[in-house]
């Protein structure tokens, strides 16, 4: 899915099952010590995949653990080592994590989604009129894709990316996304005052797609200049 669409500066690995048993640091076993089976494989299993990862850019392994700082919806972002970037992402099926240096890549940002429409009332409220005039569009040259799925993952690529950068909010009407049925790729414009990197103001951010085996994946990377 992700693995070979990021830039070289980023390591992927991906699972698509869970393997029997994952170590925990006693860190992250306590955080889902409450949870759900299935909450904790998931859990697990992402967590294998980015110190996996990590350990390719030489990292020792340690707990991945949440920030838990911030207002509530900031707290769970996840706290990555000193001089690393990264994101996580699971759905049913496939768990996947992206980090890179710090020193040459600014931001990444993650996401993978079932191929399938979003559930009732959900589009309009994570889209704008403009961006469903082109789901309306791309769902009759190309049905093979939920575009509105595709879209919704692209958002939380956007915002994964964006929060490290910024540590605010953005709202799904921040960021008008556009995506390329035949390119994998797509932009994300957005609506408010974007974060400066390297001295220069981004008014957006650009991503890739994949839609493979029941599942969309999409990737944003922010390069340093």
């Amino acid at each position: 899915m992700l693995e070979g669409l990021l830039p070289a500066d980023v390591v992927v690995v991906e699972l698509f099952a869970d393997p029997p048993s994952v170590d925990l640091f006693p860190q992250e076993a306590e955080i889902v010590a409450q949870a759900v089976d299935k909450r904790r494989r998931e859990f697990a299993t992402v967590r294998l995949c980015a110190r996996t990862a990590l350990s390719r850019l030489g990292h020792a392994p340690g707990p991945i653990v949440p920030m838990d700082e911030g207002p509530a919806w900031a707290r769970r972002a996840p706290r990555w080592p000193d001089g690393i970037v990264g994101s996580m992402t699971h759905c049913d099926g496939y768990r996947a994590a992206a980090v890179a240096r710090s020193s040459q890549v600014a931001s990444v940002g993650v996401d993978a989604e079932p191929n399938a429409p979003v559930p009732d009332g959900v589009r309009d409220m994570v889209t704008l009129p403009e961006e469903r005039a082109t789901l309306d569009r791309l769902a009759l040259s190309h049905p093979d894709v939920a575009w509105d799925r595709m879209l919704f993952s692209a958002k939380e690529s956007v915002f994964k990316a964006w929060f490290p950068l910024t540590g605010r909010w953005l709202d799904f009407t921040d960021c008008v996304i556009t995506p390329d049925p035949e390119h994998g790729t797509f932009t994300g414009e957005l609506k408010v005052p974007g974060p400066v990197v390297d001295g220069v103001c981004l008014d957006g951010f650009t991503g890739q797609w994949r839609n493979v085996s029941g599942l969309v994946a999409t990737a944003v990377v922010v390069a340093r200049t």
